[in-house]
């Protein structure tokens, strides 16, 4: 048995998760879908101080709090960068890392660094009403939709989960200085449908940061592949397992 942790990216919830969920239990694993601080039912927590360091610590508290070890540690979109911070805290008990359509940061880079495209979200936020809220990005033309999601039943479900991302997440830096963290084996998958313009993925290097070849699998499929395609990607996770 496995222990899946599925970090959900901006804007969403745990929820997202919901159609992958039973396809990881069903083969005996282990698996928990947490929402960050601030997101679906803990939206009432949503506050100008709640950040990356946040949702870092989300993930840090419950691995150690449930006292789970061997933990394939998956995150989607922005959670590249929470699940990266969280290994380089608790690295003896992660044994996988999978960037599911994911920014991959460098030690001390921001969201800015990896996807600078996300300097616009937050020069909006700062100007805006509130001076700190970042909504979630509009539904567009197919095959882009609402992240990717284009059935109207899912679009029109993924609405329910969304809500406001604080500016902070994208303006605090990744710690990375832990060299333990660098064993830890990595998984990347691609969403290679209707990729938004601007949003420019960063090129994954040959050679991991442990020293053995990059794993780059790819679904053709929008970036919300646990909506669209749940079973492929499930497929893919359980490889791993």
């Amino acid at each position: 048995m496995s222990t899946y942790l599925l970090v959900h990216g901006a804007w969403h919830s745990g929820q997202c998760w919901e159609r992958v969920v039973p396809l990881l239990t069903s083969a005996g694993h282990r698996v928990a879908a947490p929402t960050l601080t601030g997101y679906g039912d803990k939206a009432h927590l949503l506050s100008p101080e709640v950040g990356l360091d946040t949702h870092v610590e989300d993930v840090v508290t419950l691995i150690t709090e449930e006292d789970l070890t061997e933990v394939i540690l998956v995150g989607h979109s922005y959670a590249g960068l929470v699940i990266s911070s969280a290994a380089n805290r608790i690295p003896d008990r992660i044994a996988h890392l999978v960037y599911l359509d994911a920014m991959v940061p460098e030690d001390g880079e921001t969201a800015v660094d990896v996807l600078p495209v996300a300097q616009a979200q937050i020069d909006r936020a700062l100007k805006s009403d509130s001076g700190w809220r970042i909504p979630p990005l509009p539904e567009l033309p197919p095959p882009m939709g609402l992240f990717g999601v284009t059935d109207p039943a899912d679009v029109a479900w993924l609405r329910t989960m969304l809500s406001d991302q604080p500016v902070r997440c994208l303006q605090q830096p990744v710690r990375l200085d832990n060299p333990a963290a660098n064993t830890i084996p990595r998984t990347h998958i691609h969403c290679v449908v209707g990729e938004p313009e601007g949003f420019t993925r960063r090129p994954v290097p040959a050679i991991q940061p442990n020293g053995t070849p990059a794993r780059v699998w790819e679904l053709a499929t929008g970036h919300d592949c646990m909506i669209t395609t749940p079973a492929d990607l499930a497929e893919l996770l359980l490889r791993l397992g």
